[in-house]
């Protein structure tokens, strides 16, 4: 399989793991979402030390730790890395626990308009003709989304931003994926623990033992998709990365309309519309240069 292949099947994991995410986070009633932020971080922490080991990564990791350590540069991108990811993960789970599940969802439909901006920016890829036109029609959809609800909607914009600038530097460091992430939770584990023990109301791990695991739980919950995703952003295209995000919003709305009963009103279908259909015109572009390029390869080697 070709690695781009590989890339965009990653991605795609990622992000039907990572649309079904409010569900887990929906059984946590009990805790509030700082508290469920701190222990996603711990044992996001501890699960991936136990996967290094168990996975032969450990010396790999270490080695890893011993470079970054040398390079100051690349040792400040990986702890604002874990800063924007921390933020990212904390509106989100706050969005959740409070109702706003399409709310939250608007933030990961902005996400790849963000994606495209930086890209363009940052890392000069060119946008095409299809693709220019979908960011067109996408970004009409969300800023009638925004007319829609009146006011700006903050905590969609700090997701969308967090999010993108964290891809953006997974991009362009090169780490492997397990130990990035590693090193990611590993700079913000201290600051979590010390919240846990000594600031939390609750105490460390004082819930029900049924509350207990599924915090514990949290760690393979986050990290599943965070590594497929940092295998994704070194074997695809960033702008192509950031399209196919879609998949998680959308499945985000649908479960906060039909599971959650969040009202959903008709101008927000019609904004939706706009974005499905910003989908549909950029994959169409990229299945059309696909098969041409498959078409001349073909051609060459006959």
């Amino acid at each position: 399989m070709k690695e781009k292949n590989k890339g965009l099947l990653f991605g795609i994991s990622a992000y039907v793991l990572w649309g079904i995410i409010p569900l887990y986070w929906r059984l946590l009633p009990t805790v509030n979402s700082f508290d469920i932020l701190c222990y996603r971080i711990v044992w996001s922490f501890i699960f991936m030390l136990i996967l290094l080991v168990t996975t032969g990564k450990w010396q790999q990791f270490l080695q890893e730790c011993r470079e970054l350590w040398q390079d100051k540069k690349k040792l400040g991108l990986i702890a604002l890395a874990a800063v924007l990811i921390t933020i990212n993960w904390g509106v989100f789970i706050w969005s959740v626990s409070i109702g706003k599940v399409t709310e939250a969802s608007l933030g990961y439909y902005m996400n790849p308009l963000v994606n495209v901006l930086l890209a363009t920016i940052f890392l000069k890829e060119p946008l095409s003709r299809s693709g220019k036109i979908a960011c067109g029609l996408a970004l009409l959809g969300v800023l009638l989304l925004t007319l829609e609800t009146g006011t700006l909607p903050v905590p969609s914009l700090v997701m969308a931003f967090a999010f993108s600038f964290y891809g953006l530097i997974k991009k362009g460091v090169k780490l492997s994926s397990a130990s990035g992430l590693t090193i990611e939770t590993m700079i913000i584990f201290p600051f979590a623990l010390l919240y846990l023990f000594f600031v939390s109301d609750a105490g460390f791990m004082s819930y029900p033992t049924s509350i207990n695991l599924l915090l514990a739980g949290a760690g393979i919950v986050t990290a599943i998709p965070l590594l497929l995703f940092a295998e994704a952003a070194k074997k695809i295209s960033y702008i192509l990365l950031g399209f196919i995000q879609y998949i998680n919003p959308t499945m985000m709305l649908l479960m906060a309309i039909l599971l959650f009963h969040e009202p959903y009103t008709a101008e927000q279908f019609v904004a939706f519309g706009f974005i499905w259909a910003g989908i549909a015109v950029f994959m169409y572009g990229n299945l059309g240069g696909y098969l041409k390029e498959k078409r001349f390869v073909k051609k060459e080697m006959q």
